[in-house]
């Protein structure tokens, strides 16, 4: 088993030093909410009169979910430890401090302790009389049940969610509005991940998983959770077949549908093979006849540091969320 090598202090102190490091580096558009490991927009003249949108989860995830924190996206954002849920009462603090009198939106990942805790947090809000609307994203098409999760998983593709949620709000959307889109976007995100490794959790000291060098693993999780099939490492072409086909399944692709793509870098993958990763798979969806009308390659939703890719596809039907996916932000990471 390899040595963790890590710059890190405290194996047990990394996640209020990352965030501490996230929010002095970027005062200008995060501040951090106090007593918490949570940060929210720091223009709060602009959030006024606008609903609050509210994510987060376990850290890990980089720059997820602190990093899409900012005008046109997230008010705020929850960093639990690393692969553990944030707490109710930290989630409550993000709401408070995202509540403008229009009322809050969360964006939650299917996992077990997200659901349940983001859950608590909004009964403590309508105790203190702040309304508030919620989305769970389950869209891993990977496996249908895994650690930590009933159903499918959340994973890359939520950030489509935020991004189309966060341009509605901030072009002046009522909650019942967002909740209404949220259910329109739903059904139509859907991801799939390859990993060439394992990811190593800090205070753990060894990766969650080993393959060996000429192995990778389909359908892996963003906590290293099992995925659906191990075999020998494929060139980019290969990879890309197995997933556009197993997302294929899901969609029924038509000939002219258009789709929005995200290639997701998992933590340790160069953007140069992300890069040649999106290559064939806008040569594949070419072949399949579609459209792609928004790409973004990039690390973005992160475990740590494994290496692997996942892709996202956004179903477009209604040509709004074009503009909801080009609509400008200001955050630290899109």
């Amino acid at each position: 088993m390899r040595q963790m090598k890590k710059i890190i202090n405290d194996p047990g102190n990394v996640v209020p030093e990352m965030v501490q490091g996230l929010v002095r580096s970027n005062s200008d558009i995060v501040e951090l909410i106090p007593n918490t490991e949570a940060v929210v927009r720091a223009d709060k003249e602009s959030m006024k009169g606008k609903v609050g949108i509210v994510s987060g989860g376990g850290s890990g995830h980089e720059p997820t979910h602190a990093g899409f924190v900012g005008k046109g996206m997230l008010s705020a954002a929850v960093c639990g430890e690393v692969f553990t849920s944030p707490t109710p009462d930290q989630i409550f603090e993000a709401i408070k401090a995202s509540n403008t009198g229009s009322g809050v939106f969360l964006v939650i990942k299917n996992y077990s302790g997200d659901v349940m805790n983001f859950e608590m947090a909004q009964d403590m809000a309508e105790m203190e009389d702040i309304p508030v609307k919620s989305v769970v994203v389950d869209d891993d098409i990977a496996v249908e049940n895994s650690t930590y999760t009933q159903g499918r998983r959340g994973v890359a593709g939520t950030l489509f969610m935020h991004k189309i949620l966060g341009a509605a709000a901030d072009l002046g959307a009522s909650l019942d509005d967002l909740e209404a889109l949220s259910k329109q976007v739903l059904p139509n995100i859907k991801t799939i991940a390859v990993a060439l490794s394992g990811a190593t959790v800090p205070e753990v000291g060894k990766p969650g998983f080993t393959l060996a060098d000429d192995e990778i693993e389909y359908g892996v999780g963003i906590h290293g959770e099992p995925g659906y099939r191990r075999e020998k490492l494929q060139p980019s072409k290969a990879l890309v077949e197995e997933l556009v086909g197993k997302l294929k399944a899901e969609f029924n692709f038509k000939p002219g549908e258009k789709y929005a793509v995200i290639v997701n870098g998992m933590g340790a993958t160069p953007l140069m093979e992300q890069y040649i990763f999106m290559n064939d798979v806008l040569d594949k969806l070419a072949d399949e006849k579609l459209e792609v009308v928004f790409t973004k390659v990039g690390n973005l939703m992160t475990s740590l540091d494994m290496a692997g890719i996942s892709l996202s596809l956004f179903k477009i039907e209604d040509d709004r969320m074009v503009d909801g996916l080009k609509h400008e932000v200001k955050t630290i990471a899109w």
